[in-house]
């Protein structure tokens, strides 16, 4: 897109680019340390650093251009356009609402609440047989990252499969208005972020996605949550259904050996199975749904085959190692309370069939507002009905989970080790942790809570723990 291009997307003049309107630039960035010849420099004043102050670092590192809050006459005197706008982060949404209008690309958008990334992840892997795909880039779903990811297309793929996140009222209504989804697909809803959601739900907030299709669009949506369906059918744009769950719907999946990753699918009147690197009722869910979005772009099911066949999953998410006795589940990148009772159920069900107990090491859940409270108690009690042995817990509301946990269970059974730090962490596994046999050990929680150095100290206390590594998503 040439500067001048941008200027007329953004309603400035571009007379005043005289001699550099016609320069082009390939792609949208926000760090200066990622900025490179081809790059627009995004200026974001943020609460702990402004953007504005690294601009001539990125100029530095090549960036060809700079979409700024305020005047930088600096960087205007050595050559380099500076487009000025009141608000720099919907300005880079309108310059991504504009390069969308020019794509042919069939455009793919996905939400959810739980396993979003790892579902955009298998789609684009599995359209890719078809032809070239763009997506966005690990969790990259905001306002920043999502137009991003889009500015950083060629332009001339056959599709774009990219992820909606939202945290705050409103954050549907911009997204989704930048992409204009020809297909839009809503995963599964539950509660996530509520804190900035307002009192609506989710399942409103997020079904907003199908009031921006494009024209034609097609919307696809779980038939397994009550409060989803209802919502999708109120945004009148008669959506497609699909479950995981045995409700009636034309595109179905199952997964009946939860020790294997095969999945047997039915779409809209076709019955075949697919080898997908999941497991358990969550696995079927994302294998029906990926499935599903390809089947209505078109693919048959020899390139849905190939294309599962394909799929390699972001690291953090469900990925299974050994480490010695124990089979560990790395589900650190994130924790909501759907995500961490599908991981709890699945990983507890693995235990059963190996006849192992299930070690947790979990992390308070984020974001959820007044509802934190009501939440984490609940989490102690799936924690007791799943009967799992120790339960190692980092962050905040560990009094709630204690109390649900030991609403159901014996306290004298003293499952329950608050933990602050790897240090904490390695002195407390071998006082409570570590057993012979081994089982399975799970480590889940919200961001914040970073597990995964809880996880890096364990490994590295153990060497054993990379032999025989197994990449594989529960």
């Amino acid at each position: 897109m040439t500067i001048s291009e941008m200027a007329d997307a953004l309603g400035l003049d571009a007379k005043g680019f005289a001699g550099r309107a016609d320069r082009a630039l390939t792609c949208a960035v926000t760090d200066s340390r990622e900025a490179r010849p081809g790059a627009l420099f995004v200026c974001v004043p943020g609460a702990r650093a402004d953007g504005h102050d690294f601009a001539d670092s990125a100029v530095e590192n090549g960036a060809g251009g700079v979409l700024a809050c305020r005047p930088l006459p600096e960087i205007s005197a050595r050559g380099v356009p500076v487009l000025v706008v009141p608000n720099t982060v919907k300005a880079l949404g309108r310059l991504a609402a504009h390069w969308r209008d020019r794509t042919s690309a069939r455009v793919v958008c996905v939400t959810g609440t739980a396993g979003k990334t790892t579902l955009k992840e298998t789609l684009a892997a599995v359209l890719a047989v078809h032809g070239k795909t763009a997506r966005t880039p690990l969790n990259h779903n905001n306002q920043i990252g999502m137009p991003c990811a889009v500015l950083d297309t060629d332009g001339d793929e056959a599709f774009w499969v990219m992820e909606a996140g939202i945290s705050h009222e409103g954050d549907m209504d911009e997204l989704a208005s930048i992409l204009r989804p020809d297909l839009a697909l809503v995963l599964n809803v539950g509660p996530g972020h509520t804190e900035g959601l307002g009192g609506r739900g989710v399942a409103w907030h997020k079904a907003r996605l199908l009031a921006h299709l494009a024209p034609g669009g097609v919307a696809l949506v779980s038939a397994d949550y009550a409060d989803l369906v209802a919502e999708a059918r109120a945004t009148g744009a008669q959506p497609l259904f699909f479950s995981a769950a045995g409700a009636e719907a034309p595109y179905t999946g199952a997964m009946p050996d939860g020790e294997s990753g095969r999945c047997r699918l039915g779409l809209a009147g076709e019955s075949f199975e697919v080898e997908t690197p999941f497991r358990g009722a969550f696995g079927a869910e994302n294998a029906v749904a990926a499935a599903a979005a390809a089947h209505l772009l078109g693919l048959d099911a020899a390139e849905i085959r190939r294309g599962f066949a394909s799929v390699t999953l972001p690291p953090q998410r469900c990925v299974h190692k050994r480490l010695g006795p124990w089979r560990v589940i790395d589900d650190t990148y994130n924790a909501n309370p759907l995500s961490m009772r599908r991981m709890l159920e699945a990983a507890a069900a693995e235990a059963a069939r190996a006849g192992l107990p299930l070690v947790a090491v979990l992390g308070e859940m984020g974001e959820l507002g007044a509802e934190s409270a009501h939440h984490h108690e609940e989490l102690g009690r799936l924690l007791a009905r799943l009967d799992v042995a120790v339960v190692f817990w980092k962050g905040g509301h560990g009094d709630d989970v204690k109390a649900g946990l030991e609403s159901l269970a014996d306290p004298a059974a003293d499952r329950w080790m608050p933990v602050n730090d790897p240090g904490d962490f390695l002195r407390a596994w071998a006082e409570r942790g570590e057993r012979p046999g081994g089982g399975v050990l799970l480590f889940k929680g919200s961001r914040a809570n970073r597990l995964e150095t809880l996880l890096a100290a364990l490994e590295t206390a153990r060497p054993a723990a990379h032999e025989g590594e197994e990449a594989r998503v529960l």
